[in-house]
């Protein structure tokens, strides 16, 4: 059992983050059911819809948004990703929620937040971390900025901070007696992801010139560098003395790569860097520097990375139901996780779910004659 074993989650079933958060909580131990909409496709290679059960409902009939209020009163939090007002017009708005359940923790993840002259626009991960200062800073000098892939807002900013903030409101509502409300915007995530750029640039020592700074690639020990066989390897060696290991194992003059942090002189070791890494294949230089103190890896692929001898020494990533996926992180000392299992089809659960609510066969079968949940699962399973 996980360390979050005990804990009950609704989820309101979106897209991207908001399923990550369901992820990160039910891969913990959480009891985590998905709300999802009638005729829901099948999705037996989302990774992200993995290890929770699934119950379809119509939510524009109040018979279905009554069955979600019925679920909510015995959950510790419910949580959704959608515009905001977009729940209060469906009738599950956190003032119906909390009048329900008044210890109920009632998460809302948005990009923008739920309030502020942008609240009500679309966008996408791209167009918040440009707003929080994240964007700016990486990409190539003289280049234009580059998004790293959706990491930074989607998930980063938004669903790995939706996950902390439930943990910490049920936290204090099992103190408090109280519920509350959590509201994750992707702006605010992802720019408390920079707080160390900020201390950075009130001590002048980071610049907004894009690729000249010691952690944006401007460095020519912290960069990525291609091979003879067109693959690539990181370097990150900041300390002197790991500089040191990494000068020795290219055998090179360490005179000629001295002094280390005079950043008018990185463009030039860069260029004898790149000159020389480019003279072996990616395997050699691994030979050579993985498992030094230079702070070396090569740079994998996701479909490389699975078979990296650390990485399946630790279990990192595990195979569900034939899918290749990352295991649950982080690990713990006592806690034991429960057996992973693939993403349910839609509504696949909704049966099961609400007779453990309460809810009689004949009940259940009228619900389900009228179109307000699932109809594909009439055995149950």
């Amino acid at each position: 059992m996980g360390p979050l074993a005990g804990v009950r989650v609704i989820e309101l079933a979106g897209i991207g983050p908001g399923p990550f958060c369901g992820m990160m909580l039910s891969d913990m131990g959480a009891e985590v059911i998905r709300v999802e909409r009638m005729g829901g496709n099948t999705r037996p290679k989302d990774v992200l819809a993995r290890n929770r059960r699934s119950i379809a409902l119509d939510l524009k009939d109040p018979r279905g948004v009554e069955l979600v209020l019925k679920l909510i009163e015995d959950a510790d939090a419910i949580f959704e990703g959608f515009r905001p007002g977009v729940t209060e017009r469906l009738g599950l708005g956190p003032e119906v929620c909390l009048g329900r359940n008044k210890k109920l923790v009632y998460g809302r993840m948005t990009g923008w937040g739920q309030d502020g002259p942008m609240a009500q626009a679309a966008g996408h991960d791209i167009n918040y971390i440009a707003l929080s200062g994240a964007l700016h800073g990486i990409g190539r000098v003289g280049e234009r900025p580059v998004p790293p892939l959706n990491l930074v807002g989607d998930f980063g900013g938004g669903g790995m901070f939706l996950a902390f903030g439930l943990v910490c409101a049920i936290l204090e509502a099992r103190s408090s007696g109280e519920g509350q409300i959590v509201d994750a915007s992707m702006v605010d995530g992802s720019a408390s992801l920079m707080a160390m750029f900020f201390s950075m640039a009130a001590g002048g020592a980071y610049t907004d010139q894009r690729g000249t700074n010691l952690l944006d690639g401007g460095a020519h020990f912290y960069d990525t560098y291609e091979t003879r066989d067109k693959k690539f390897i990181s370097l990150g060696s900041i300390e002197p003395q790991f500089y040191a290991e990494l000068i020795e194992k290219i055998d090179e003059d360490p005179e000629e790569f001295t002094p280390q942090m005079q950043s008018k002189d990185w463009p030039s070791y860069k260029e004898r860097l790149t000159k020389l890494f480019k003279m072996k294949n990616q395997d050699e230089w691994c030979d050579i520097m993985e498992g030094t103190d230079v702070c070396f890896a090569p740079v994998l692929s996701i479909f490389d990375a699975p078979h990296h001898p650390h990485n399946k020494a630790r279990g990192t990533f595990i195979d569900v139901e034939g899918i290749v996926q990352p295991a649950p992180a982080p690990r713990f000392s006592r806690s034991e996780m429960s057996p992973i299992h693939g993403p349910r089809i839609p509504g696949e659960d909704t049966q099961e779910i609400l007779e453990e609510n309460g809810l009689s066969l004949s009940e259940i079968e009228e619900l389900r004659s009228d179109g307000v949940i699932a109809a594909e699962f009439d055995d149950g399973k």
